[in-house]
């Protein structure tokens, strides 16, 4: 490109996804789920699956990714999509089946069928979305949230003599031998979306592939759970999430 060559619009590739509809999307300001959202939709087209995609979306702020994606959905009870996610997969193998679920869904009521589906190395896709809080339901304290950090439920701080310790679920299921691919992501920056759009395609073409179990692992803001703006959000992210949820692979073969 020349140095005063003039970009047209109609040459950039900023735009949104196909399969992401019109609907005004309702998430809170600074959440991770509209990016996210965006990720799993320009995978799919990218990967020409968009009449192959069966997505599972249980209970929480995640249940609404039907709302915005224009593929195959179907709604599980709270906890369950890796459940369905297997029998839709057993159903109809050519599928490219994947759940997407938030902390308190995936690692509080949900954490056995999470395991089992992955240690039996069920050929689907686990999207995880770890803010630490049930952002839905009034900001309670969920599994995965820190020690310290404050919540509805624990004011002064989550107390380990009291509450226990943080989950580190994708760290538990790296172990389990059905998973081919346990990655743990953000999208706080420009180069953390590149990231973890790489990763989310080599999970969909894990499942394709019948490798087992790929779980992509987004660790994320709550602006409102929070109770903090989303440039703030972002700058404790880093400073406070990473240290205990480092982003990197934890497992990949």
């Amino acid at each position: 490109m020349e140095q005063n060559e003039i970009i047209k619009p109609e040459n950039l590739v900023c735009g949104k996804p196909r399969l992401m509809n019109d609907n005004a999307m309702h998430y809170c300001p600074g959440c991770s789920h509209g990016v996210i959202h965006k990720l799993i939709a320009e995978v799919i087209e990218e990967m020409g699956m968009e009449e192959t995609t069966v997505g599972i979306s249980p209970v929480g702020c995640a249940v609404f990714a039907y709302n915005y994606l224009d593929i195959d959905w179907i709604e599980a009870a709270h906890g369950r999509a890796p459940a369905v996610a297997t029998a839709v997969k057993r159903l109809y193998p050519q599928k490219m089946v994947f759940t997407y679920q938030g902390d308190g869904d995936l690692a509080a009521i949900g954490t056995a069928e999470t395991i089992h589906a992955a240690n039996r190395g069920e050929n689907i896709v686990i999207v995880f979305v770890n803010n630490a809080i049930y952002g839905m339901t009034g900001g309670q304290m969920a599994p995965t949230t820190l020690i310290g950090m404050p919540t509805s439920t624990c004011p002064h701080g989550r107390d380990v003599s009291l509450n226990g310790y943080p989950l580190k679920i994708s760290d538990m299921l790296a172990l389990l031998d059905g998973t081919c691919l346990v990655t743990r992501q953000s999208v706080h920056t420009a180069a953390a979306v590149r990231k973890a759009k790489k990763m989310l395609r080599k999970a969909f073409e894990n499942a394709m592939a019948g490798k087992g179990t790929s779980i992509v692992e987004f660790v994320s803001t709550c602006a409102s759970g929070w109770k903090m703006p989303p440039d703030a959000s972002n700058r404790w992210l880093e400073a406070n999430m990473f240290p205990f949820y480092p982003p990197g692979d934890i497992k990949n073969n």
